[in-house]
């Protein structure tokens, strides 16, 4: 079974950072893009940033030069530094990974959300 798993969410005040964590396991032949959404009730998810295998990225414009997505392909992980954070940054942020399984078949995989809370 693939998993998907994210972490590090939590409260700071607005200026402050947090460090997310998402880790890929399971019967897995490559991964392609890996990135994070977030999602505030009663509004879409919406892309922060992603990351291809070779190292691009790409990032939304709200959180440009504020947030920074690194990967480890070795480890099967991607990070999301935040930095001066703001309360419009208040959200369940959720990893994202895009996983062939056999070598063919592209499939899309969510972790379950972290909350991340910025306050004023």
């Amino acid at each position: 079974q693939v998993q998907v798993v994210e972490s590090g969410g939590g409260l700071v005040q607005a200026g402050g950072s947090l460090r997310l964590s998402c880790v890929a396991s399971g019967s897995i032949f490559s991964i392609n893009d890996m990135g994070w959404y977030r999602q505030a009730p009663g509004k879409q998810r919406e892309l922060v940033a992603t990351s291809t295998s070779d190292g691009s990225t790409n990032y939304a414009d709200s959180v440009k030069g504020r947030f920074i997505i690194t990967r480890d392909n070795a480890k099967k992980m991607v990070y999301l530094q935040m930095n001066s954070l703001e309360p419009e940054d208040t959200d369940v942020y959720y990893c994202n990974a895009k996983i062939n399984v056999n070598g063919f078949i592209r499939r899309n995989y969510w972790g379950q959300g972290t909350q991340v809370t910025v306050s004023s």
